[in-house]
């Protein structure tokens, strides 16, 4: 059958079941740094808007996006775009999730190099994620047939390797946005001791969310790196 891969399909049945145990415990965190309410009184939008201009950050706009968990920073029209439990509430997980978010403005207006590595990578990602396990399983059937197999299986490999870099550059990036917020959080007196406890502690299983993606990309590769290579 096409696309059958018994290897594959442990690979990724293994590494989903890890992301759903990170990302539980991480909205368990966000829940529970969500009662541990900021003595400033402060919501995320505010806390966002002072992080930017404490950095001389002026050309970007806080505002509100829908969901749970869905912030981020987005480059393109400069934009810290903060969930529905983050913009208005006044806790430790909005405080946290909000510096983080301005954690990557802020390497956006530094010129941060891993930012601007991962940002000139997502075009070609957007098509490379596409086709990336369709060349390599169609590559090993033809390989059955044909010399050219070979080659198209990696080519496949290639495609998906590019998303695995990327995986991994998003390390640097996420783990350093975290460094930014704690490290302003804590150096303008934003938070108690508790407060910055529970910030550190919800960021930490943040990024353990693109941890586990990067080992789970790299493990995938791997396994069809050698499985191309044992048929050559």
């Amino acid at each position: 059958m096409f696309g059958f891969d018994m290897g594959y399909i442990i690979i990724a049945v293994v590494f989903g079941l890890f992301s759903m145990l990170v990302s539980s415990r991480l909205k368990s965190k966000f829940k529970e740094y969500s009662k541990v309410h900021l003595r400033n009184g402060m919501s995320g939008a505010e806390i966002a808007e002072k992080m930017l201009a404490d950095h001389g950050i002026r050309d970007v706009k806080v505002i509100s996006t829908p969901g749970m968990l869905t912030d981020h920073y987005n480059p393109a029209n400069k934009t810290v775009n903060l969930s529905e439990g983050v913009y208005a509430q006044r806790n430790a997980s909005a405080a946290a999730v909000a510096a983080h978010e301005c954690g990557h403005a802020v390497q956006h207006a530094t010129a941060y190099e891993w930012l601007g590595m991962r940002s000139k990578l997502v075009p070609i990602l957007n098509v490379t994620s596409r086709f990336s396990m369709w060349v390599i399983f169609g590559g090993l059937m033809l390989m059955q047939t044909t010399a050219i197999g070979g080659t198209i299986a990696w080519v496949g490999v290639g495609l998906y390797g590019i998303g695995t870099l990327f995986s991994f550059i998003t390390l640097p990036v996420e783990y350093d946005a975290s460094n930014r917020a704690l490290a302003w959080l804590k150096n303008k007196n934003m938070v108690s001791q508790e407060e910055y406890a529970g910030a550190e502690d919800a960021l930490k299983w943040a990024a353990r969310t693109y941890l586990v993606a990067a080992i789970g990309a790299l493990a995938t590769l791997l396994y069809f790196a050698m499985k191309v290579a044992s048929r050559d």
